[in-house]
């Protein structure tokens, strides 16, 4: 499996061609813009797009996907029919799909938008905007915040640390950065109790 990963500018969003070398097949996951530069690297490596991922219908996210259509035949994976009308392949809950040759588990995630999934390709999730490095996805209230975080402590989270994480905006992180760094997901808040814990003692410290 290869990543490349390419810029939105216009919404600094993340969209990622996840290509199969051996069989020559590719996914993209998020074509929030599609620009030259993304359709020459699929007609430079010959890559058959058979694929195209939806973490959720935002604009920056989808916006480059009539373009996409024009040139090449895909699936389309999202939510809801919203993204791409009938020709939808419609995702829900929790389950797996095939494309490029790769078995890809899908995750309902929703907090951040109600559509929100995540995908899972080898040891890599793809996260949308529901968990960026460092942060959570924003919301638009309190129930979707705990809603949002349940959902990852329980779907994401609890895979292994070694995972990578690439995120819908912003650089990769991975699960075990995420546990300890996270101040939306409260881990920090347990490793700075337990520090404090071994820093004053019960007992007094005598020489």
């Amino acid at each position: 499996m290869k990543i490349y990963f390419h810029l939105n500018l216009e919404g600094f969003s993340n969209c990622y061609i996840v290509a199969n070398p051996e069989k020559k097949e590719a996914i993209i996951i998020d074509p929030g813009k599609i620009t030259n530069q993304i359709i020459h690297h699929i007609e430079d490596e010959k890559y058959d797009l058979c694929a195209v991922l939806v973490t959720h219908n935002h604009g920056s996210h989808t916006r480059g996907l009539p373009t996409l259509r024009k040139i090449y035949n895909p699936k389309i994976y999202a939510a809801d029919y919203e993204t791409a009308g009938a020709e939808t392949n419609v995702l829900k809950g929790n389950g797996i799909i095939k494309a490029a040759g790769f078995t890809i588990g899908y995750m309902s995630v929703p907090g951040h938008s109600p559509d929100s999934i995540c995908y899972k390709i080898g040891k890599v999730i793809f996260t949308g905007d529901t968990l960026s490095a460092g942060k959570i996805g924003d919301t638009n209230n309190t129930y979707a915040r705990s809603m949002l975080i349940s959902n990852l402590q329980s779907k994401i989270l609890s895979q292994q640390d070694d995972i990578t994480l690439m995120p819908g905006h912003g650089p990769p992180s991975s699960i075990a950065a995420e546990k300890e760094f996270n101040l939306d997901l409260g881990y920090p808040i347990l490793r700075e109790t337990a520090v404090k814990s071994l820093r004053f003692p019960d007992r007094p410290i005598t020489d």
